[in-house]
């Protein structure tokens, strides 16, 4: 077998692993997250100043960040447990310490601080678990695409051929998940200001961007002959057509249907799809071809890819109404609680409706995007993004206990409504951490995540080019997926750091 071969079989015939190891796998990063905004704050309270330092802020969001994800996705795979664990033992640690050297200097019980918590206002206009979910997505995706081509990448995180439920097969959807968060009609500025039909135009033409990256892809792999995996998406097609068109797709529905009937719309075209799926030859067709697994002509030869867009639009669609209901406007900390005993708790009907469907329709299947695998990556992403406002409510408590202190990408302390005039004057202008800070790699990588995910795809193909990563050791493995990451993020810190912003349609 040539090299291009046994690169392609490398990464092809797998079954993915089990919904609850993928499950055990989602509170790390928001734990890294935490770790890195507890020793901040413990810097603080030690130093009586941030930490200022832009190379030192840089190696400690890189260490404390990315590369926990890096080691539990090869060497530590085998206790999945075992690093959330031990950072959540350290953020308790570090956690008690703050409160154990800040606690004499108030007379107030810890019952009493938590009460006075809930009141707390909040800079409603910034929600960091937001970016903080849609930064780490794209991390983990960009960690993801490179360490798949290394032995020590577990093959069961890996993308399954047909049924399975591999941590790659979330990433995509999650990605699709991410992006809709933020589209325009839910953050309801052009949305609301330009005909419905205006703002339309505006959305076919902004997808440009993703079919010229998806044009450059296939041309490149083609012409390089680079390995790939056909059954995934097809021939001709890539995930870059996926996002552009389901984008595209989405902004139809939406400029015809109301917003806040999106979910219905996932619903029923989820369930739609499923049906056709089962009752009629398409599944077949998506999984064997025209009978003997032929790929002649543009449809068959990119089926999946084709066919897919329709889970992945439910996707975005059920996406669209997340991102309305958390862009509703709370206040206070209190507000934030209730919100997340609502996502729990659509969680958790997620979950049984999960279970409903893979026994009596069909296992998760990301390559036909079918109805389980559309719960699967809702249930999912939802459950993480909670994790994420756990993470900011728990620093912003860290951060009142030692007033002065900042955390980069955190929740800010609003006035409160019924504020007076003289306290509005004599109070310092509120200004974002987000914005205040200028060392903070969730920022960096969330001002350019298009960038950050193309030059991700740009190394990713260099090192496979240049490197025999089927047959490399373990050490080697470390290294090479460190450095790689390392450059990435540091290109993002240096524009981050120079206030450029690469987009230009």
């Amino acid at each position: 077998m040539s090299q291009k071969q046994l690169k392609e079989a490398f990464i092809s015939n797998l079954n993915g692993t089990s919904l609850l190891e993928v499950s055990l796998g989602l509170p790390l990063a928001p734990l890294c997250l935490l770790c890195r905004g507890l020793l901040l704050i413990l810097y603080y309270l030690h130093n009586g100043k941030p930490l200022s330092s832009r190379k030192y802020s840089l190696l400690l969001d890189f260490v404390v960040l990315v590369s926990p994800l890096l080691f539990s996705c090869t060497v530590l795979s085998p206790v999945i447990f075992f690093p959330p664990s031990i950072i959540a033992a350290i953020c308790a640690g570090i956690f008690s310490k703050i409160y154990s050297q800040r606690k004499h200097d108030t007379r107030a019980p810890f019952r009493q601080i938590v009460k006075d918590f809930q009141k707390t206002y909040l800079d409603s206009e910034y929600i960091p678990a937001i970016t903080a979910f849609r930064v780490y997505v794209n991390v983990l995706t960009s960690i993801g695409i490179l360490a798949v081509d290394f032995p020590q990448f577990p093959r069961r995180y890996a993308k399954a051929e047909t049924y399975g439920t591999g941590v790659m097969d979330l990433g995509v959807g999650a990605f699709i998940f991410g992006n809709a968060l933020v589209c325009p009609e839910v953050r309801q500025k052009s949305y609301v200001t330009q005909p419905k039909f205006s703002h339309l135009a505006k959305q076919v033409f902004s997808i440009w961007p993703l079919i010229f990256l998806g044009v450059g892809r296939l041309l490149s792999v083609k012409s390089i002959e680079y390995h790939e995996h056909t059954s995934e998406y097809g021939v001709h097609w890539n995930f870059f057509f996926t996002l552009a068109f389901v984008r595209l797709a989405a902004s139809l529905l939406l400029a015809i249907i109301p917003k806040n009937k999106s979910w219905i719309v996932a619903m029923n075209l989820a369930v739609l799809y499923q049906l056709i799926l089962n009752i009629t030859p398409l599944k077949t067709f998506v999984l064997h071809g025209n009978g003997k697994d032929t790929r002649v002509g543009f449809f068959s030869a990119n089926r999946e890819g084709l066919l897919s867009l329709f889970g992945y639009l439910a996707i975005y669609m059920a996406s669209v109404q997340v991102g309305l209901y958390l862009m509703k406007r709370r206040n206070s900390v209190k507000d934030w609680m209730e919100a997340v005993c609502f996502l729990l708790l659509t969680v958790l009907v997620l979950f049984v409706l999960l279970h409903l469907s893979q026994a009596h329709a069909d296992p998760v299947s990301r390559r036909m995007a079918n109805l389980s695998y559309c719960i699967w990556v809702v249930a999912h992403c939802l459950t993480f993004f909670v994790f994420f406002v756990v993470t900011d409510l728990v620093l912003l408590f860290t951060k009142l206990l030692v007033k002065g202190s900042s955390v980069p990408s955190c929740w800010s302390v609003a006035k409160p409504p019924n504020a007076s005039k003289k306290d509005e004057t004599e109070a310092v202008p509120i200004r974002r951490e987000s914005e205040l800070s200028h060392a903070c790699l969730i920022s960096a990588v969330n001002k350019n995540q298009l960038l950050f995910f193309l030059l991700a795809n740009v190394m990713t193909g260099i090192v496979n080019i240049t490197i025999d990563t089927i047959h490399s050791k373990t050490a080697f493995t470390l290294c090479i997926l460190h450095l790689y990451m390392f450059f990435n993020c540091l290109i993002m810190y240096t524009l981050h750091a120079k206030n450029i912003v690469l987009k230009f349609w």
